[in-house]
């Protein structure tokens, strides 16, 4: 039987059932790419992409969130309306933002690993009914603090090239295109954690009749 709380029975699924779930990620991360709001001195706009990729790592892991966002990268690169604004095209990735849709795949590849590194040692430890709630406590901590490190690794990637395309000291660039968005992305990470176990079980409920 699947335990509803491990991510890694998220790969017990069968294959059929894995790709709808990162079909469905990157369509998930699209729809977030069209609630934008752009900056009139930035050419970085707000959006919901990052969150949505932040919750796909915590909920699918390394090797499947990463997938589900380098799915996403590849429809936009070939020319669908799947990026910020509704644009689409190779293009993009080597505009300003570039960077930044790189860090997407970075910021869910190490979102997932360090989430699930730490479920890994939770179902390594005793599991007595006194310690549940503090287990609770200390592995959404994990998702929240794996979150938090995916929100960075997208500004990793993200202001240097930022930087490079535009011609802006690293003091500028830092105005443009970090400080405005960080207390959001800080935000959207502790939402995605707070949301990826519930997600998680109801997903692993839905497809658990048919999983191996």
């Amino acid at each position: 039987m699947l335990t509803h709380t491990n991510p890694k029975s998220i790969y017990r699924l069968s294959p059929v059932y894995r790709t709808v779930l990162i079909a469905l990620g990157a369509a998930s991360t699209a729809v977030g790419a069209f609630i934008a709001i752009p900056l009139p001195f930035s050419p970085v706009p707000i959006v919901l992409q990052n969150f949505f990729i932040l919750l796909i790592a915590l909920v699918l892991g390394p090797r499947m969130g990463t997938a589900s966002v380098a799915l996403y990268l590849l429809v936009g690169a070939l020319g669908l309306p799947v990026f910020a604004g509704g644009k689409g095209g190779f293009a993009h990735f080597f505009g300003p933002t570039g960077g930044y849709l790189a860090g997407f795949l970075l910021s869910a590849w190490i979102t997932g690993v360090l989430s699930a590194g730490g479920h890994r040692q939770k179902n390594r430890e005793p599991r007595a009914a006194t310690k549940g709630n503090a287990q609770k406590t200390k592995f959404r901590f994990q998702d929240a603090a794996a979150a938090a490190a995916g929100v960075l690794s997208v500004y990793l990637l993200g202001i240097p090239w930022l930087a490079y395309k535009l011609g802006f000291d690293w003091k500028k660039a830092l105005i443009v295109g970090f400080l405005p968005f960080i207390a959001g992305d800080v935000l959207k990470a502790a939402a995605a954690a707070a949301l990826a176990p519930e997600v998680r079980r109801l997903l692993l409920k839905e497809f658990h009749p048919d999983a191996g």
